[in-house]
């Protein structure tokens, strides 16, 4: 008769055979032996489908098979989030998710997220932070924080800011600047990074937060002038751009772009797939390129990508809930 194991979980035996234990074992010390899917939940050509892209060559060196990069866009980035919560956690179906449809969508879509964002998926490695820049066009009499602070203290509700949408992170970064600095500004929404921030270069609008890529030909053109970053860290892209948290201590608010998998994959998965990202990372043509795109590559264990994963989810939720941020019509 085969040696059997039990455990006890939640107050219910589970008796296991020892041949289950050994093909359990075997399987994840084989991992992975089969190409590994990653679902990117916008279409191509975006953030998170380069750093997908970027990852996936030195990846398949490390592991060993191909990584298929899927593009599964929809609903902000939920169906490609949702297909992977509800996949076998085995390692073979993983999300290059970002914050929203991994933290922020939570709160956003409360009562209509078909998956539990903190439950449900498994951070394995936040890869890298992608900070927003707080701008404005040149000829905005504001060029410093302070100066933006004092003057939208002296015009309450007259000054309004671009964000590619609403409730994403561009228009979070906006709410938090509002509740710190005790200001007014105005959030008004576009459909997508280039109308929102080609606008401001336009004089049509007269600030705005969105990401560096999007920005920086404005920027470099004498378009469009940076005022700060919402990460606490300054970007080596712009060395001169002070932080908001210089100014207002505490602020940070970025995006990110990680590795993330059903919930209740092996821990031993987890690690081998932590590692091989972490090994990517610090290949100087991979940082050089994720530079380039205006992101800050980032070394994480699990633990340290799930507890930071955590805490912006309930960051974005107590913006979210504060700014009465709705996605209704």
């Amino acid at each position: 008769m085969p040696t059997r194991r039990h455990f006890i979980l939640g107050g219910s035996a589970l008796t296991l055979s020892a041949p289950a234990l050994i093909r359990s074992a075997s399987a994840q010390a084989d991992y992975p032996n089969r190409p590994i899917r990653m679902l990117v939940p916008y279409p191509a050509g975006g953030g998170q489908d380069a750093t997908a892209r970027l990852l996936g060559e030195p990846l398949r060196q490390a592991l060993g098979q191909n990584i298929v990069v899927e593009n599964r866009a929809g609903a902000a980035g939920m169906l490609a989030a949702d297909m992977v919560a509800k996949s076998a956690p085995d390692g073979y179906t993983l999300l290059l998710g970002g914050g929203g449809e991994t933290a922020a969508n939570g709160a956003l879509f409360k009562g209509k997220i078909t998956y539990d964002p903190i439950k449900d998926l498994l951070p394995i490695h936040v890869a890298v932070k992608a900070p927003i820049v707080l701008m404005a066009h040149v000829d905005q009499p504001f060029k410093t924080v302070p100066e933006l602070i004092a003057y939208a203290k002296a015009n309450p509700g007259k000054l309004s800011y671009s964000s590619s949408g609403i409730g994403n992170l561009q228009h979070l970064s906006g709410e938090l600047f509002n509740t710190m600095a005790g200001v007014q500004t105005v959030h008004v929404p576009y459909r997508g990074a280039a109308p929102a921030v080609t606008d401001i270069a336009a004089g049509q609008i007269p600030m705005g937060y969105n990401s560096l890529p999007a920005a920086l030909p404005h920027i470099q053109a004498g378009r469009i002038r940076p005022i700060a970053v919402t990460s606490k860290e300054r970007m080596p892209q712009l060395p001169d751009v002070p932080a908001i948290h210089e100014f207002l201590p505490g602020y940070e608010l970025v995006n990110y772009f990680g590795m993330f998998g059903p919930a209740g994959m092996p821990a031993p998965v987890v690690e081998k797939l932590n590692r091989a990202i972490e090994a990517a990372l610090k290949d100087s043509t991979v940082k050089s390129r994720f530079e380039g795109m205006g992101v800050l590559p980032q070394s994480q264990t699990p633990a340290q990508a799930k507890a930071f994963v955590a805490g912006e989810a309930a960051k974005f939720e107590k913006i979210i809930t504060d700014a009465k941020v709705s996605v209704e019509g």
